[in-house]
């Protein structure tokens, strides 16, 4: 039997500036739980479901509360640890057979049992709906779910992948009652019953989330606070404004970068707020649909490529908040390049206009790119703006720009309604695996199918028969050649995390795990100076 072992490849860094600071004061107070109502979270990242099986989003940050998963990661480690599990090995030395142990006595927040039969249920839940929306894409390398007695679950792989204690560790593989969830259709109302830290008392959609103590819960959170709620901004000026009128308590996901600088300043409007800076790995790019008549010409793709600047992009419209990115796996893991920089180097409107021109594709190229107005922050609407300036001053493209909230934009790019659209990713866990296969084959995270054989056949198996991730460099460096030779896939910034917050909370720092999702459990007030 052989545990799974990783080396650590992200560095979870944090660093609190205080804003203003009561003097003679202690940062880290005494801790209380319940005196002064549960704590307000404000994030623009709003759910667009409940149902693990239809989820593979920003969802997951309400999941990693309420719903629990076999592994998970407490604070500090980059590595999953059991949580719903006792334990989990592979007992194999191929990386083919893993099995958990579950924690004694079970049960999810309605009372029922959670016994290995539902967790079995779970996962194969989510094979058999197989939601264009759902995590199905995480499971390509199980072949089946087994069990033996209450507390013993079997997963057998069908090839070797020293990543599932990754998969199983993510929000997407949460534990739903089998007596509650349909098994071969989606849940239609708007309740959760899971085994979490928290259970959801109430949810008002696009507005708020209630979540109180779950007294059922058996797992590794050592809650700080009795109970949470979570706000859902349409921006960031109106969540920063509640922020400042003590209407919340925290902020989390979509902070602009003007807010950002402005939140950074000293003054009356920032006194007794403190802004949280970690250090992040999720990353922002454009995509190519290749069912469109211009975008799917690689010299169209290619000249794109050769004319964007990210530099301008994250100084003038982040404020140098975020980082450029010329690769699709971000710095800070192993296997990240700078490939992009390396084929096409600085903006060069000279050498994209021999792209096209060598392609015999008359200029200027109309392309239409479509982004979200509502998921990524209110800085994503000036992102575009920007990119469409560029493109557009180049003389060899005239860009339209088109927007929708997240809900139908999701829906549209499913569709293949969208010639050019702009995502953001969030790891699912931290690995270049995780930022290099949700993005190919037939069926991915992007709508889009994108069958690259040599990734998929050859650079991604042979990389999950490693379980010292250090040893995968070359299978993903190549991969990467293969990503920015396509130019399907544009990465253009890297971001940080920033977490605004009363000076009253503690436990920012610590509440964000290694895909980024925050932990509210880590959330506490202080009660005394």
């Amino acid at each position: 039997m052989r545990v799974f072992n990783r080396n650590r490849s992200l560095q979870q860094m944090a660093a609190i500036v205080s804003i203003s600071l009561v003097a003679g004061c202690s940062l880290l107070g005494e801790e209380s739980s319940d005196d002064a109502g549960p704590i307000v979270v404000g994030t623009t990242s709003a759910p667009s479901t409940l149902d693990p099986a239809a989820a593979w989003d920003g969802s997951w940050e309400l999941f990693r509360n309420i719903y629990q998963t076999l592994l998970s990661y407490p604070n500090g480690a980059t590595d999953p640890q059991p949580d719903a599990a006792k334990s989990c090995v592979f007992t194999d030395s191929s990386n083919r057979t893993y099995k958990c142990e579950l924690r004694d006595g079970l049960k999810f927040s309605n009372g029922d049992k959670l016994d290995a039969k539902a967790v079995k249920y779970s996962i194969d839940r989510i094979r058999t709906i197989n939601a264009v929306t759902g995590p199905n894409g995480l499971l390509g390398s199980l072949a089946g779910v087994e069990t033996n007695g209450e507390r013993e679950v079997i997963f057998r792989l069908n090839k070797a992948d020293a990543t599932f204690p990754f998969v199983l560790a993510t929000p997407g593989m949460s534990l739903v009652d089998p007596d509650d969830y349909p098994a071969r259709s989606l849940r239609k109302d708007d309740g959760i019953v899971g085994s979490g830290p928290y259970r959801l008392q109430s949810y008002d959609e696009g507005k708020q989330a209630v979540l109180v103590r779950n007294d059922n819960y058996k797992g590794f959170a050592d809650r700080k606070n009795d109970a949470v709620t979570i706000r859902y901004f349409q921006d960031s000026g109106a969540m920063v404004k509640a922020l400042r009128a003590k209407d919340i308590d925290i902020t989390y996901q979509g902070l602009a970068a003007d807010d950002i600088v402005d939140l950074e300043s000293k003054g009356t409007a920032n006194e007794g707020l403190q802004l949280i800076e970690a250090a992040g790995s999720n990353i922002n790019y454009l995509v190519f649909n290749p069912k469109d008549p211009v975008s799917n010409k690689l010299a169209v793709r290619r000249a794109v490529a050769q004319v964007v600047d990210r530099a301008a992009i994250a100084h003038k419209i982040y404020k140098d908040t975020v980082d450029p990115l010329y690769s699709m796996v971000p710095t800070g893991l192993t296997g990240h390049t700078t490939g992009f920089f390396d084929a096409f180097g600085d903006p060069d409107t000279k050498k994209a206009r021999a792209i096209l021109s060598d392609a015999d594709i008359n200029t200027p190229v109309p392309l239409t790119l479509w982004y979200t107005t509502d998921r990524y922050g209110s800085d994503t609407g000036l992102e575009f703006k920007e990119l469409k300036s560029q493109l557009d001053a180049s003389g060899l493209f005239s860009v339209t720009l088109k927007s929708r909230p997240w809900n139908a934009y999701v829906k549209g790019y499913q569709n293949g309604e969208y010639p050019v659209f702009g995502r953001g990713w969030a790891p699912d866990f931290p690995d270049a695996d995780n930022f290099i296969a949700p993005f190919v084959g037939e069926q991915n995270a992007l709508g889009t199918p994108y069958p690259e054989k040599r990734i998929t056949q050859v650079l991604l198996p042979r990389s999950r028969q490693q379980s010292d991730r250090a040893n995968v460099a070359k299978d993903f460096e190549e991969a990467q050649r293969i990503l920015v030779d396509d130019a399907r896939l544009l990465p253009l910034w890297q971001g940080k995390q920033y977490i605004a917050s009363s000076e009253d909370v503690s436990g920012g720092e610590r509440s964000l795990d290694p895909s980024t999702i925050m932990m509210v459990w880590e959330l506490s007030r202080k009660t005394s100076w």
